[in-house]
C-alpha cells in the first residue's frame, strides 16, 4: 500500500496572474511629436513593462468622438487605463523619469 502523500506545490511567480498595463495614446496624424511620443512609449515599456502592456494608439484627426471618454484637451496625452486608478501624461514623453513617476513605476522626488 502506497501510503506517500502528494508533495504540496509553492506558488512561484510564474504562477501568479501577470499584471497586464492598458495604455491609450492620443495623437493627432503622424506629426513628429506623435511619433516620438509612441517611440518613447514603446522603449520606457520594453525597459519596464516588458510583456506586460499593450499600447492602443487613438489618431483623433480619424476618430475625434474618441476624445470625450478620457478628457484629452491637448496631445499627444497618454492615459494608463489600467491598473487603476487611470493616470495622464501630456507631451511627448521624452522625460523619461517624469513619465515612470507618472506610471507610476517609480516613486517621485
Amino acid at each position: 500500500m502506497n501510503t506517500k502523500t502528494p508533495k504540496r506545490r509553492e506558488n512561484s511567480a510564474n504562477d501568479r496572474p501577470r499584471k497586464v498595463w492598458k495604455l491609450r495614446l492620443y495623437v493627432a496624424g503622424q506629426t513628429p511629436k506623435s511619433l516620438t511620443a509612441f517611440s518613447n512609449l514603446k522603449k520606457i515599456c520594453e525597459d519596464h513593462l516588458k510583456g506586460q502592456y499593450r499600447i492602443e494608439v487613438i489618431d483623433l484627426l480619424e476618430r475625434p468622438m474618441l476624445s470625450r471618454g478620457d478628457q484629452i484637451v491637448a496631445i499627444p496625452t497618454l492615459v494608463r487605463k489600467l491598473p487603476v486608478p487611470v493616470r495622464k501624461i501630456i507631451g511627448d514623453l521624452s522625460d523619461t523619469e517624469r513619465v515612470l513617476v507618472g506610471l507610476d513605476l517609480r516613486a517621485g522626488p
